[in-house]
């Protein structure tokens, strides 16, 4: 019963603190356990979107003479398949058609033999341009190649037979060639670096009929394979699900040796994704734990600042001869009450959070669980960090009322070791080795199937914090304990002819004032420092489906823009259009190497899509096409292929290029004038820019293939009126908001609007918490000096003078600390995931209304802590200094 009582006055007499320590852990537990449950649903979600992006799970390349039925029934024991097709694969000359007065041949390519129900089986494999989806199908770059369109005869040159014709049926675009075209089983570097130009596509009765006789006469020249879709039964983290899958393969081609080589495509997909669900963790948590560090730090002030009263209380309990036995289990008693409180209200707290910000029906399973007890066990232990332990250190003393002298000038060790200084000192050091070095926070090593994080790379940023806290409380040790001159001329417009009094107050009470000061720093930066990190992130995601798509609206014609031909002024005409450009998609061979070209307009390019500064070596977007413009025969080129080909800026170029008067590949010389890293819908490895004009005089073709325009209004609303107005099957439009919302390549696709809306609503939270509680609990304290001020005739202006003096303080200085501290923090975080940035950006992007919605949260928990302040300074001084 006892113990009863005990606890009802704990909560009577300090309620306030003990409510505010509950709502700490809550916040506490509430975060820790939303940023784990988010990261499950995060990994979750790349998982399945990297599955969902997979055309061909496996793609087996069959050995010649190999039995395909024991291939197939192996794949049955290895693991269950949802689909299987067989592909043929046969090389060819070329193809070639006739006009009335023209013949149009291509170089080498490549036949295919499918069935009816591949592309129903494996859709991603094609989108139909024009015709029939069935039958003789021509690849979109090979009809531009010879020409053709639906019903015209092209003639198949068979190796080492006679050329055969096939009628078109359709003209088909193969999205995803690359893998469709992988070379199975060959080393790296030995495998061709672009997917062949040319392709025929058959049905597989034709195919047979057609190279059959080839095979027999060159058995090299043709190939089988099969593709397979496997089940999905595999975990839902990216990294596991990669190593379940490898190992699928692998007990496969152990079944299978010298039958058949699996091409695993959905390792290797899962392998990209899981380097970026590790990035995700690393962002998540390196944004989230601060708070929850925030947040515990601030519930241990709380509880601490009742420490003159738990010991008072103690005092008296052993007075009346209660043990530290005794005493401890009146302690154990609120750790238990303040303990299950928090971590019950952050449980539900990180429910509701959750529901907010991940969306309703996501199957999370248990996998969330863990996250949830985990954290509400870490509120137990704050508790009993928060009020156990100093309880008994303090029931331990040898004296029950013994107490440290109220502003003594003794200096911690971090003080008289300079800590400060050594941290900030090696933040630098470690910033500039690692960011010299090029270092990467994600670990993968080629081959290897385990990838780390690269922890060392955190260090920079966690010693700048650590640094510049332990600073700042050095700076304003130095200036409440020594410069109260300073301190007194600074206040003295508000606390008037009573400044060098309210001055000499703070120094005295300066162990509380400077808690509250750093408090309110670190509040502030982890505010900042996640506002503008977040915003940078969510600006450089737009910019990553800006490069994919081209522009707010991309218009990509299977016909190019013929002049005259009325497509261009009709999607200029489109409401929500405010500007076009027009640009020339080509390909040209660099050596053996075919990569992509693009003929811009340099002068001009820019008012139809955004040109970063980050695309170019140098990182000046206006100098570098400037330079383009000036110098007609000029060629942008990637670095990948500088590097490949060491060129030198200067260096002459033949590229070969298509001629439009013959379509055959002839030289042309350009000059190479600058490395280009990004460029709008550029591939992310080997391309090239140059201008328009010149590959039109070269190649007498001036017509362009793809149109890009900036937009007023919704681009995906635009793109909707664009298509309508085109009202043509040949043309494929484009918008910027499903690009954003469909990308799944890169971290930046990943949609954080929920996390960065909750860790943004907890910052505030988390700042007003800071500004006021603390402030108010630091102010209560010394009750007992307003109560004296007012017993010596001390009137309440005066009075007040003392506490706007204090709240001004910690308000403004805790402030300016913690802003620029959360900008640097911010500046070398985006530095630091350079990984997670496809550009890198040219600055932080700066939230300035969140930030003016932070600011008033500040302004307004302080109001309310001196309004609070000031009425306990009014109750009646014989009251106040009995209870104190």
């Amino acid at each position: 019963m006892i113990f009863i009582f005990w606890l009802k006055g704990l909560f009577i007499r300090r309620g306030g603190r003990i409510a505010g320590a509950i709502v700490g852990i809550a916040v506490t537990v509430s975060l820790l356990a939303s940023i784990g449950s988010f990261i499950v649903y995060n990994n979750a979600t790349m998982t399945a979107r990297a599955i969902s992006d997979v055309p061909v799970d496996w793609q087996i390349q069959m050995t010649p003479g190999a039995d395909a039925g024991a291939v197939v029934s192996a794949l049955g024991d290895a693991t269950p398949y949802k689909s299987l097709e067989t592909v043929a694969f046969a090389d060819t000359s070329g193809f070639e058609t006739k006009s009335a007065d023209t013949i149009q041949t291509t170089g080498p390519g490549k036949a295919l033999g499918i069935s009816d129900s591949y592309f129903k089986t494996f859709p991603a494999q094609m989108r139909p341009l024009l015709g029939a989806s069935t039958g003789v199908l021509v690849a979109q770059q090979t009809a531009a190649n010879l020409h053709v369109k639906v019903g015209d005869k092209v003639s198949i040159q068979r190796v080492g037979l006679p050329p055969v014709d096939v009628a078109v049926d359709g003209i088909i675009d193969l999205p995803n060639a690359d893998s469709l075209f992988q070379a199975i089983g060959l080393p790296a570097g030995a495998a061709p670096q672009a997917p062949p130009d040319n392709v025929l596509l058959l049905p597989m009765a034709l195919w047979h009929q057609l190279f059959d006789p080839q095979a027999v006469a060159r058995p090299d020249s043709v190939r089988q394979q099969l593709h397979v879709a496997i089940g999905h039964t595999i975990p839902a983290d990216p990294s596991l699900a990669y190593l379940n899958v490898k190992q699928k393969s692998n007990n496969l081609e152990a079944r299978i040796a010298g039958s058949a080589i699996v091409g695993d495509n959905l390792a290797a997909r899962l392998s990209a994704v899981r380097e970026d669900a590790l990035y995700a963790k690393v962002l998540f948590l390196f944004l989230g734990l601060p708070g929850a560090m925030l947040a515990l730090l601030m519930t241990l002030f709380i509880t601490s600042s009742g420490a003159k009263h738990r010991g008072q209380e103690q005092a008296v309990l052993r007075i009346h001869g209660a043990s530290v036995s005794q005493i401890m289990q009146f302690a154990v008693l609120e750790a238990a009450a303040m303990g299950v409180c928090g971590a019950a209200l952050g449980v539900l707290l990180s429910l509701a959070t959750m529901g907010l910000m991940i969306p309703s029906g996501t199957p999370l399973g248990g996998l969330s669980v863990p996250w949830v007890i985990v954290s509400a066990f870490m509120g137990l232990l704050i508790a009993v960090s928060a009020v156990l332990i100093p309880a008994w250190r303090q029931a331990r003393t040898t004296s029950a009322i013994a107490t440290k002298p109220i502003g003594s000038d003794v200096r911690p060790l971090w003080h008289r070791a300079f800590l400060d200084i050594i941290f900030l000192a090696l933040a630098a050091v470690e910033f500039w080795r690692t960011a010299s070095t090029g270092y990467k926070v994600v670990l993968a090593p080629e081959g290897v199937a385990a990838i780390s994080v690269n922890y060392e790379a955190f260090i920079a940023p966690f010693f700048l914090w650590i640094g510049a806290v332990l600073l700042s409380t050095r700076f304003y040790r130095l200036g409440l304990g020594r410069w109260k001159g300073l301190l007194s001329r600074l206040i003295k417009p508000v606390a008037g002819k009573l400044s060098g009094f309210a001055a000499a107050s703070m120094s005295r009470e300066s162990r509380y004032i400077i808690r509250g000061i750093i408090l309110v720093s670190l509040a502030v930066s982890f505010a900042v420092s996640t506002a503008i990190f977040n915003t940078t992130y969510n600006t450089q995601a737009r910019v990553d489906a800006e490069l994919t798509n081209g522009a707010d609206v991309t218009i990509t014609g299977l016909v190019p823009f013929q002049p005259g031909d009325g497509r261009l002024a009709a999607i200029k005409a489109v409401s929500g259009i405010e500007a076009t450009q027009l640009m020339q998609h080509r390909f040209a061979y660099v050596g053996n190497d075919l990569q992509d070209i693009y003929g811009i307009d340099p002068s001009h390019i820019a008012e139809a899509t955004n040109i970063s500064n980050a695309f170019f070596e140098g990182g000046n977007a206006k100098a570098t096409l400037n330079n383009l413009a000036s110098q007609k025969d000029g060629v942008l080129v990637s670095a990948e292929t500088v590097n490949d080909y060491q060129l030198k800026p200067g260096d002459s170029i033949n590229l070969r290029l298509q001629d439009g008067r013959d379509h055959q590949y002839h030289v042309i010389p350009f000059h190479f004038i600058g490395i280009i890293r990004e460029f709008p819908t550029a591939p992310r490895d080997s391309f090239l820019v140059a201008n328009a004009s010149y590959i039109s005089e070269m190649t007498a073709n001036a017509v362009p293939e793809i149109a890009l325009a900036r937009t007023s209004k919704d681009p995906a609303a635009v793109a909707k009126a664009v298509s309508a107005s085109l009202n043509s099957t040949d043309v494929q439009v484009s918008d910027l908001t499903n690009t954003q919302r469909i990308i799944g390549s890169s971290l930046t696709s990943v949609d954080l609007h929920g996390l960065t809306a909750m860790e943004l609503a907890y910052a505030a939270l988390l700042v007003a918490g800071a500004m006021g509680l603390v402030l108010a609990l630091g102010m209560a304290e010394r009750r007992r000096n307003f109560a004296i001020l007012r017993a010596i005739g001390a009137k309440s202006r005066q009075l007040d003078a003392f506490i706007w003096s204090e709240a001004l303080l910690v308000l403004c200085s805790g402030g300016f600390v913690g802003v620029l501290l959360g900008t640097g923090v911010a500046q070398m975080l985006v530095m630091v995931l350079t990984g997670v940035f496809d550009p890198p950006p040219e600055a932080l992007s700066i939230p300035w209304a969140y930030l003016a919605v932070l600011a008033a949260c500040s302004i307004l928990s302080m109001l309310a802590a001196v309004f609070l302040v000031k009425r306990m300074s009014k109750r009646p001084v014989v009251e106040e200094l009995r209870n104190l």
